[in-house]
């Protein structure tokens, strides 16, 4: 399930994470994740909404803040997103003499 519902469905809140497509407003050609900490009560077209909230990069990590016009048709929830946990493996190293001098 990829989270989207239309318009009215789903209301907006602080705290989701919401991906950012064209599909949301021209303005996301390259598409972006958002954690929302507001939605200001701004005056909009029907069917529009500014929401505030911090600019996710790759790790999950809160990297701009910004005021956003977005359709709520395009909108499109994601699970708060999470750093990648690599496995530690760990690699023999090779010891040998150490030439000094």
């Amino acid at each position: 399930m990829d989270g989207r519902l239309g318009g009215s469905e789903r209301k907006v809140k602080p705290g989701d994470v919401l991906h950012l497509t064209r599909a949301a407003s021209v303005q996301f050609l390259r598409p972006i994740f958002v954690r929302v900490i507001g939605l200001p009560d701004w005056v909009t077209y029907d069917g529009w909404l500014w929401i505030e909230g911090y600019e996710l990069g790759p790790k999950g990590e809160a990297v701009v803040r910004r005021s956003l016009f977005v359709q709520k048709a395009g909108l499109i929830w994601r699970d708060p997103l999470t750093p990648a946990v690599r496995p530690t493996a760990r690699r023999q190293v090779r010891r040998g003499p150490v030439r000094v001098g």
